[in-house]
């Protein structure tokens, strides 16, 4: 299937492992342009590396936590710098700490809020000029399936991803008039050092396999695969869904 993203603009956020990388793989080898970012910037240059002998594009790759405002400001002044515009903006941010509710502390609700839900407001803001000029454009959050069924020790994980899922079906109204999409994508339990760590920290996830109807964790590929489709011009009158990709974990009718 052609999916037109040949010289289309994308800038992946938190893309230097997991499934930032893998979404950024899969839409630069259908074509487009990426632009990666992560905090560590060796780790950020191995991955740049990766993905352009993978795939033959040229990556350009801006280190930053996007977290931070100054580096934020920074990453968002460059990418545009780079292009002159942006036209596929995937939202991302590694999962917040692990744990119920008594044993956090207001620092960690601050931590996440900042990390999981400014990050997103901020990057649309920073993008959105160029999509409206250009009247085209996707916006797509990566969020968890915890934003339609809760998971058992990921408090901060479910209550404010699902804040992100709350704005991007807002904007989805908002921007249409724009030939802007806005969509989210609910990864379920997929393949990354992430999971790997909450197995072996916590034995509920080990057993987490049972729960799934297909019977087993997904890959970061399968999951790259269905946001590399919203993103396309495949994708033109899709907008305001949340997309689980969980491997039929959500057990809601809707």
């Amino acid at each position: 299937m052609e999916l037109g993203l040949t010289n289309k603009v994308a800038f992946v956020a938190a893309s230097s492992q997991g499934l930032g990388k893998a979404v950024a793989i899969e839409l630069a080898s259908e074509g487009a342009k990426v632009i990666i970012n992560g905090r560590n910037k060796e780790n950020l240059e191995t991955t740049k590396q990766e993905i352009e002998k993978i795939t033959g594009q040229e990556v350009l790759a801006l280190a930053g936590d996007l977290s931070n405002d100054r580096e934020k400001e920074q990453v968002i002044k460059n990418a545009l710098q780079g292009f002159d515009h942006i036209d596929i903006l995937i939202t991302n941010t590694g999962g917040p700490t692990a744990g119920k509710f008594e044993g956090l502390k207001r620092e960690d609700w601050d931590k996440t809020y900042q990390s999981i839900l400014v990050s997103v407001i901020d990057l649309i803001n920073g993008f959105l000029p160029g999509m409206k000029k250009q009247k085209w454009g996707r916006i797509i959050a990566i969020t968890s399936q915890a934003v339609k069924q809760p998971v058992n020790e990921l408090i901060l994980s479910n209550s404010v991803r699902a804040s992100v899922a709350g704005l991007i079906k807002s904007l989805s109204n908002e921007f249409g008039v724009y030939n802007i999409t806005v969509n989210n994508v609910m990864p379920g339990y997929t393949e990354t050092n992430r999971l790997k760590k909450l197995v072996e920290e916590n034995s509920g996830f080990a057993d987490a396999k049972k729960e799934i109807p297909l019977g087993r964790f997904g890959t970061p590929e399968e999951f790259a695969a269905a946001v590399a489709f919203l993103a396309s011009e495949r994708a033109s009158y899709i907008t305001g869904v949340s997309l689980a990709v969980d491997g039929g974990w959500i057990k809601s009718i809707l």
